[in-house]
């Protein structure tokens, strides 16, 4: 691809799909460059852009002149010439930069009609919708909806998300770009972290604390700060709206119990940058028994007996596990497992035994145990250890 330079000063990159439209109009209209709207069988974005300055005051008439002429020697074939390749490559080659996802393309989150706000959600929203840049580290256990709840405030507040998974293999070049080889010539490609300042995008580093000291090319940007792009010389400042946000099951120091293999001892001046950690917990009964019958309703059919049953029992499971008495938590995440799971199979028992069948042959057996203890109706004193007292013997369903 090539960029052309306008007369309002901006550069028009020539993409295949942006030359095609052009060929085909010049096919179908051989002399004429300047188009009333009702000519176009489709009319693409970027015609009637302000961006651009094809289009008249009233957008009804559109010059596109300055690209025709472009388009028509661009398809003209010629002659490649042979010649011997030598083994000592230059030390520059041509340099372009492209971006795969063009200006005019939102990425914004679809809004979920079943997403029930808990937690952090009405904070978050309020740090998104003031527009200013204040870095958050939203830690929690798994499956408790910590992504989920920053993908629906962006939803809600239309505003785009970049978000990147960040893995021990994520490095400077997948967060800021790096080059790469179009058309022989070498390319830098934007990554997504220069994409959302540019558009003042709100960033999701997901699963942060799974990623190496490679994250360290970060620190200028968690401070509010512009980026040197290395590769290019050029100097990028985010725009208005620009800020972050890292998820992570741990606060940046560890798995110490191995449930979250993998994670990472972060460093402790990326931390620093974060102005403030929020904890997030599983949601209320309450909510969580509003999750799952929303969750229900998308086929028609809720089974409240059911969604009850399901909330009461995770709750005792996870109660046991914050006091060390079983290996493994019931999340939100799971429930709705089950939940999807009964919607196909209508079969209450069966779709708990799959969506359980991931844990060790012991804590399996315990957690099927107690449910079908739950669903008797069974008084329940010491629910997953009979050897010994429990607080939760007063539970209340």
């Amino acid at each position: 691809s090539k960029s052309i330079l306008l007369s309002n000063g901006r550069n028009f990159r020539m993409s295949a799909d942006r030359e095609e439209f052009l060929q085909e109009l010049k096919e179908k209209f051989p002399n004429k460059t300047v188009f009333a709207k009702d000519e176009f069988d489709y009319m693409p974005r970027w015609v009637q852009s302000r961006r651009y300055p094809f289009a008249d005051a009233t957008k009804s008439t559109f010059d596109l002149s300055p690209l025709l002429s472009v388009a028509n020697k661009t398809n003209t074939p010629r002659a490649i010439p042979t010649q011997n390749v030598s083994n000592n490559m230059p030390v520059a080659a041509q340099t372009e930069s492209i971006n795969i996802i063009e200006d005019n393309v939102k990425i914004v989150p679809e809004k979920m009609v079943n997403y029930v706000p808990f937690g952090h959600f009405k904070d978050v929203k309020q740090i998104i919708k003031s527009k200013i840049f204040f870095p958050v580290f939203v830690t929690g256990l798994s499956g408790n909806g910590k992504t989920l709840m920053i993908e629906q405030v962006c939803a809600s507040l239309k505003r785009e998300l970049f978000r990147v998974n960040v893995t021990i293999e994520t490095d400077e070049d997948d967060l800021m770009g790096g080059h790469t080889l179009v058309n022989g010539n070498i390319t830098f490609r934007e990554g997504p972290v220069i994409k959302a300042m540019r558009k003042g995008a709100v960033l999701l580093l997901d699963e942060v604390d799974l990623g190496s000291n490679k994250l360290m090319c970060l620190q200028s940007v968690l401070e509010g700060k512009g980026y040197l792009i290395k590769k290019t010389g050029e100097w990028v400042q985010p725009a208005e709206g620009f800020t972050i946000l890292a998820t992570a099951n741990t606060k940046g120091q560890g798995s110490e119990d191995g449930k979250f293999i993998g994670t990472q001892i972060m460093n402790e001046a990326m931390l620093e940058r974060f102005a403030i950690t929020m904890q997030q917990e599983y949601p209320s009964i309450a909510i969580e028994k509003s999750i799952l019958k929303k969750e229900m309703a998308l086929t028609g059919d809720i089974d409240e007996e059911f969604a009850n049953k399901l909330v009461d029992w995770a709750d005792i499971i996870r109660k046991t596990y914050y006091e060390g008495g079983i290996d493994d938590v019931i999340t939100t995440r799971r429930l709705v497992h089950i939940v999807n799971a009964f919607r196909m199979f209508g079969d209450r028992m069966k779709s708990i035994e799959m969506c359980v069948s991931r844990f060790d042959e012991e804590t399996r057996t315990a957690v099927l145990d107690l449910y079908t203890k739950i669903d008797a109706g069974v008084n329940l004193e010491n629910p997953l250890d009979d050897s010994s007292d429990s607080e939760y013997n007063e539970y209340d369903e």
